[in-house]
């Protein structure tokens, strides 16, 4: 089974962190002891990956930012793995000068420039300490692995290539040259740790043929330095063997701008719409005690809890893609399992008369078959006490999401949506849920217009317009948003053909009760058990089309890049003619996690005919694999 990027790209920091030579594979010799120094962007690479007790595994003692006050520590080696920006080569030409460690080992994120490369030379001349700078690498690692199937661009100054830097009115040719600057390093960063040059498929006359156009420059100037090719040898892997290439499909954000808005429905997007999530954690308000202030008394203040969501997690697996209701239900389920589990341990001890005798004790007394059933049961402990603490994590954070739900009315906006983006009819009109004051946040209110104006059929009229522009004014709307919208549609051509959204929508259940009983840790009035319909998005049914070589009229014009090939082509007519195996997408201006489980539910039709999918965006990629 080939290796997911995630696995590919810890491997490569392991590889760094051992002076970038292959980890020992015996781990009972003592590692050599050494510091790590990472910038912001280095650390959010490095934190979703390794924990801390792997770090000291592999003989980091110390991991520090690089712009912090750091004293020296002559006796040992640092390991530094920064971006190559102006402000931190000055830092690492400061360290040099400061002779704050014993050798130093160079690792750039991206691949750093020959002017600063010599910076760092003179800088290492005049403080005499050209034989402590052992070496100096680029590592390719500008990409940050969530999960197997998870990446983001990055999650410093994000900002910087949003959808609104590329799409705002007075961009300047410079900032978007830089944008995409940015994002083709990182998505060249994303195909060198991949190991494979793709096949690149892009519509015409927006940002994402602009990435394409300076992608395949990229990938074929790099394939035609043979000498240098970080395409040859040890870092293609098991993908030189293959005589299958990825499709990659770089899709734009105007191309559907409904999904982005639409409020969610499963766990994971409702975490990451509701609560504050970011690089796997997931961070929450907590009172401080049960007890209510008294009379007069300054409110208590709150503590921030955080809680980690990784692979390990084998509730988070399974259930972050399903419908919230079934999350509680689960949630509420494994916590009975528990209890029974554990009431069992306290009666056998009862029985026995070994209420509070540790385990010791326990094993000293002669085999019966209750003893053999407690010792057995003692000895499954650990395995309880986790299991009690990622109860205890997903109850809170399920908690949490349900607090949002209620106060916001989630459930009815969701239904709603659903309604609109399938042109379903509508149980009640859109402006009685602007007006409702007891719905929603503002921002909920224009999320929801803005759908019903996106998704429309019919151009509103102007009477129509100002009309829920007053509803929402009334509501501490901003509109903004609205306005840009009406240009959006005034000229964009996608705007002269709604996307469609297939089939979606929801099958009401009515209202949620099942399992949530008086002793349920959820109380679940009021809120509505949805049940989801399985469709395609736009991007799921472009990506359909592009994968099975289908003739579609959404994608008969798109671009075709191969970079493999001596010269460029024009040509819009694939030269591949079979379809594909595996396929990557990328969304130019943000994707979501609406999208994301739409692709994985893609991908459990297309896994059946042994396809792999992987989802980037500008803000995160996606990979699935199947085999």
């Amino acid at each position: 089974m080939a290796a997911s990027v995630r696995e590919k790209q810890a491997a490569a920091l392991k590889r760094m962190l051992n002076f970038n030579a292959p980890p020992l594979k015996n781990t009972a010799a003592e590692p050599v002891w050494k510091v790590l120094i990472y910038d912001r962007c280095g650390q959010d690479i490095i934190s979703p990956l390794l924990a801390v007790k792997e770090l000291r595994d592999m003989g980091i003692t110390l991991h520090l930012l690089l712009h912090s006050d750091r004293d020296p520590i002559p006796d040992v080696p640092a390991i530094y793995f920064v971006m190559p920006t102006e402000e931190n080569i000055d830092r690492i030409c400061q360290d040099l000068r400061s002779q704050l460690y014993e050798s130093y080992y160079f690792n750039f994120i991206s691949a750093i420039s020959r002017s600063k490369l010599e910076d760092i030379a003179s800088a290492a001349l005049l403080a005499n300490a050209i034989t402590q700078v052992t070496k100096v690498f680029d590592q390719y690692l500008n990409f940050i692995t969530l999960e197997d199937d998870m990446f983001i661009l990055s999650n410093q100054n994000k900002e910087l290539i949003s959808y609104h830097a590329i799409n705002k009115s007075d961009i300047m040719d410079t900032e978007m040259e830089a944008i995409m600057d940015t994002i083709v390093d990182s998505l060249f960063c994303f195909f060198v740790t991949l190991g494979t040059v793709p096949i690149i498929r892009c519509p015409r006359g927006n940002a994402a043929e602009m990435v394409a156009v300076k992608l395949d420059k990229k990938l074929r100037e790099n394939l035609r330095d043979a000498r240098n090719s970080l395409f040859t040898g040890d870092n293609m892997g098991a993908s030189q063997f293959s005589f299958q290439r990825p499709l990659f499909v770089l899709a734009d954000r105007n191309l559907d701008l409904a999904t982005p808005l639409h409020h969610t429905w499963t766990y994971q997007a409702l975490i990451h719409d509701v609560l504050d999530f970011h690089l796997n954690r997931v961070s929450m308000d907590e009172s401080v005690g049960s007890e209510s202030s008294p009379a007069g008394a300054r409110p208590k203040k709150k503590n921030k809890k955080s809680y980690d969501l990784t692979s390990a997690d084998m509730f988070w697996q399974k259930h972050k893609g399903s419908p919230f209701p079934e999350v509680a239900e689960s949630v509420q389920e494994e916590l009975d399992t528990y209890r029974a589990q554990e009431d069992e341990v306290k009666r056998l001890k009862s029985i026995m008369g070994l209420e509070g005798e540790d385990e010791g004790a326990i094993s000293s007394i002669s085999m019966s078959d209750n003893t053999a059933k407690l010792t057995l049961a003692v000895s499954s402990l650990p395995e309880l006490l986790e299991k009690k603490r990622l109860i205890d994590l997903h109850t809170n954070v399920a908690t949490a999401v349900l607090d949002q739900i209620k106060s916001r009315k989630l459930d009815v906006y969701f239904e709603y949506e659903e309604k609109l983006m399938s042109k379903s009819t509508l149980d009640k009109s859109l402006l009685d849920i602007i007006g409702d004051p007891d719905a929603g946040t503002p921002e909920d209110k224009m999320r929801l217009f803005l759908i019903f104006y996106i998704t429309a059929l019919q151009p509103t009229s102007e009477t129509d317009l100002d009309q829920y522009k007053k509803a929402l004014l009334d509501t501490g709307c901003d509109l903004s948003p609205v306005n840009y919208i009406k240009q959006w549609k005034a000229f964009t051509k996608i705007a002269a053909t709604p996307s469609n959204y297939g089939n979606s929508g929801v099958k009401p259940m009515g209202l949620f009760s099942r399992v949530m009983n008086s002793g349920s840790q959820f109380v679940m009035d009021g809120v509505k058990h949805l049940v989801l319909k399985q469709h395609n998005l736009p991007i799921t049914r472009i990506l359909d089309n592009l994968m099975e070589m289908k003739s579609n009229p959404e994608t008969d014009d798109y671009r075709y890049f191969d970079p493999k090939m001596l010269r460029g082509s024009e040509s819009s007519i694939p030269r591949n003619k079979n379809p594909f195996q595996e396929a990557i997408v990328f969304m130019v201006g943000g994707g979501n996690y609406v999208e994301y489980q739409n692709l994985v539910d893609y991908t459990k039709v297309a896994s059946y005919y042994s396809k792999s999918v992987c989802f980037l965006r500008t803000s995160s990629y996606i990979q699935l694999r199947f085999y």
